[in-house]
C-alpha cells in the first residue's frame, strides 16, 4: 500500500512540475526578447554622438523607453559635461 502512495505522489509531482514549466515558458521567452531589445538598443545608442555624452543611467532609461514603444520625444535631463 505504501508503494501505491509513493507512485501517486510521484505522479502529482510530475504533473505539478510539468504544469509550472508550461506556464513559465511564455514568460521566459518574453524576458529573452526584452533583454535582446535592451542590448541591441543600447549598442545602437552608443553610436550616437549626443548619447555618448550621457551617463549610463540616462542611456538605460532611453533604451527602456524605446523598447517599451515610446513614440514621443522625451525631454531628458542629462549630465552633459
Amino acid at each position: 500500500m505504501s508503494e501505491f502512495y509513493s507512485k501517486i505522489y510521484l505522479g502529482l509531482f510530475v504533473l505539478c512540475f510539468t504544469t509550472l514549466s508550461v506556464q513559465l515558458f511564455p514568460i521566459s521567452k518574453q524576458a529573452s526578447i526584452w533583454n535582446r531589445c535592451l542590448r541591441k538598443t543600447s549598442d545602437t545608442l552608443n553610436q550616437v554622438n549626443a548619447v555618448k555624452k550621457m551617463n549610463d543611467e540616462s542611456k538605460e532609461v532611453l533604451s527602456v523607453m524605446i523598447c517599451n514603444g515610446a513614440v514621443f520625444e522625451p525631454k531628458l535631463k542629462a549630465n552633459i559635461q
